[in-house]
């Protein structure tokens, strides 16, 4: 068995990727190792976004390597500034509202620099930063473990934090979406979370550009609410869109200005 950390961890990927499912103890005896060396492993793993985890283990994210932040900000910005603009218009004077991390909620957060009485909550860096010199906006941010490749805070800090406030309004943020299942994400701290996000708000919305309609690159899934918005921009055609229309989801396109 490989003996050094960068050929353990290369191996706890094949075997998560042929195995589907490996626990910690079952890999701990596996390579002769620790538990929690084991989960120190995953946890950079996860980080690296090579691994999704799950309770007591971990799966292969099935041949899908989640980009990092810096990676998705070049990534259908047209799209994503027609979807912040249409979604800062929701937020009116003396609203709370909680923007989830990630660049589409980035990009809403810079729409709102000049807002006036307004409260954004955040898990995520790219709001902070946007905010950072946005005098007038009242800016609260639920700390927790710090997860690099999307810059935002996951973990069970984020999760008390969270349960001490309610919303108007919550933006969230996908790497994909389905009519079915909710929200597709590469983490399962992720998923928890935005499934709690989601309950604490008046009104739910999932921003995202059209690409990401219908598509499921990874295995960790968080529920919406029976009633949600779509935030999605011009490209999404009509069957893109038709399943979420045929589970009373409302669609919003968001069109990009002439």
């Amino acid at each position: 068995m490989p003996r050094g950390s960068q050929d353990r961890r290369a191996a706890i990927v094949r075997l998560a990727t042929t195995s589907g499912l490996t626990s910690v103890e079952e890999l701990s005896a596996t390579f002769g190792v620790t538990a929690s060396t084991i989960r120190r492993d995953l946890a950079q793993l996860e980080s690296a976004g090579r691994l999704a985890r799950t309770y007591g283990g971990a799966i292969a994210v099935a041949g899908h390597q989640e980009s990092s932040l810096r990676q998705r900000s070049s990534e259908a910005f047209a799209a994503k500034q027609a979807i912040a603009r249409w979604a800062a218009g929701q937020i009116l004077p003396g609203e709370t509202v909680l923007l989830d991390s990630g660049t589409t909620t980035g990009a809403l957060a810079r729409e709102l620099r000049d807002a006036r009485d307004v409260t954004v909550v955040t898990t995520g860096l790219t709001v902070l930063q946007e905010l950072v010199s946005a005098d007038e906006v009242h800016v609260e941010c639920l700390g927790g473990t710090l997860r690099h490749l999307s810059q935002g805070f996951v973990g069970p800090l984020t999760e008390a934090a969270l349960s001490r406030l309610t919303f108007d309004r919550v933006f969230l943020g996908a790497d994909g979406v389905t009519a079915e299942q909710g929200i597709c994400e590469a983490d399962l701290q992720q998923t928890r979370l935005k499934e709690l996000m989601a309950e604490r708000a008046d009104a739910v919305y999932v921003l995202v550009h059209s690409a990401k309609l219908g598509h499921h690159p990874f295995h960790a899934w968080a529920r919406l609410p029976e009633r949600w918005t779509l935030v999605t921009d011009a490209a999404a055609d009509a069957a893109a869109t038709a399943p979420f229309l045929s589970r009373g989801v409302d669609v919003v396109v968001a069109e990009e200005p002439a």
